[in-house]
């Protein structure tokens, strides 16, 4: 995480990415397994869902845990700082709705 001149900034210039908001959408309903978040984001690749995982785990927003199993079951869950920040992301969901629905409008 790299602070910015504003702290708005710093917010966004963290969790923007791809998919990210939505990653960590998905975090807030509980943990889920990599094999989930493949599901749940089917237009993201493998690759850039991993990219995306490992930046969030690097800025401290989520957790990776790793069980000592043959195959491997791998985690993610939100971290303390993860669950604070879900009325931001909230937020930026409603606004997104309301963003879409002018969109819908301007389209008709």
């Amino acid at each position: 995480m790299k602070k910015s001149y504003c702290p708005i900034d710093t917010f966004i210039n963290t969790i923007k990415g791809k998919r990210k908001g939505t990653i960590i959408l998905h975090l807030f309903q509980g943990k889920k397994r990599y094999s989930e978040l493949v599901k749940l984001l089917p237009d993201i690749s493998e690759r850039m869902l991993t990219k995306q995982l490992k930046e969030l785990e690097y800025d401290g927003l989520i957790s990776r845990t790793v069980f000592p199993e043959v195959p491997p079951r791998v985690e993610y869950s939100l971290t303390a700082l993860g669950e604070k920040i879900q009325p931001a992301l909230k937020g930026m969901y409603k606004g997104g709705l309301l963003f879409e629905k002018s969109i819908d409008k301007d389209s008709d």
